[in-house]
């Protein structure tokens, strides 16, 4: 049975041509303005961009499009229709940004207020798509097909994209900026990150004690947060017992755990990160 994609509202429709679009600006921005003036690239597909516009002096913006046209056909069918018409809108608008920006002054010509401010803006404009349901790079798209194939991790895939790109840019740009677009690529991808997961980072907590009942309800009076009890069994002990998950923000971490050592200072607690938490109660 083929899958159907859910039909979007007149609003969530305009939300996301709207933050789509202002993500993909404000890339553009952080290109022309702050970063391939001062000779540094991004990764991916938009790297080699930059690469191939500096060797041949075409716009960045043309090689922006058609350097992501293969791959957003090739990708069509596997990323679903609405991820890629966002996707091939974002792009549009920011090769055509790319080219409206181009004769604007650079902010700074100081190689560190770019990498920051040019990674900042960056990491801003792609995390704004990304959560809008779009990409502004085919890389992506590539790494997820190749690892279907593969089975390698698409993080490791895109990864090692981007350090073959960097290290291309050495030779064209400079070693002192190949160095400096990897840390704008570092810190872009940990504001991408800030965007895309919102602020409240969530944690998973799996409580293990013969207390359950009592900690359970604690944390459901002091937290105000649900919990659900799993059937668990001790590998050495084989005593059947309850197994408490609940789901907490960052800050209420340690509230936790002092609430659960209060009944048992024994008792088992793993913590693992939450990238995104949907239903339910939580807020």
């Amino acid at each position: 049975m083929a899958h159907v994609e859910k039909k979007l509202t007149p609003i969530e429709l305009l939300q996301k041509f709207i933050f789509i679009t202002l993500g993909a600006v404000l890339m553009a921005l952080a290109l022309e303005v702050f970063l391939v003036p001062n000779a540094i690239i991004d990764g991916g597909i938009t790297g080699v961009s930059i690469i191939l516009s500096k060797v041949t002096s075409v716009s960045l913006g043309i090689f922006i499009f058609v350097l992501n046209l293969p791959f957003f056909i090739l990708g069509r069918r596997q990323i679903g229709r609405t991820f890629a018409f966002s996707t091939l809108y974002g792009i549009a608008v920011m090769s055509v940004s790319t080219a409206l920006l181009h004769d604007v002054q650079p902010f700074t010509n100081e190689k560190i207020l770019a990498v920051l401010f040019g990674g900042l803006i960056l990491g801003l404009g792609v995390g704004l798509v990304l959560r809008f349901g779009g990409s502004l790079d085919g890389t992506e798209i590539v790494a997820i097909l190749i690892s279907k194939k593969t089975n390698i991790p698409v993080g490791q895939i895109i990864m090692f994209i981007n350090v073959f790109i960097f290290i291309v840019a050495g030779f064209v740009f400079g070693w002192d900026s190949a160095m400096y677009s990897i840390f704008t690529y570092y810190i872009a991808s940990r504001v991408m990150d800030v965007v895309v997961e919102g602020w409240d980072e969530s944690k998973s907590v799996t409580i293990i004690s013969g207390e359950y009942e009592e900690i359970s309800q604690a944390i459901m009076d002091r937290l105000g947060r649900n919990t659900t009890f799993f059937y668990g069994k001790g590998g050495f002990s084989k005593e059947d017992t309850q197994i408490i998950f609940c789901v907490v923000n960052r800050l209420e971490v340690a509230k936790l755990k002092a609430i659960v050592q209060e009944f048992d200072k024994k008792a088992f607690i793993a913590i693992e990160h939450v990238s995104d938490v949907l239903g339910g109660n939580f807020k």
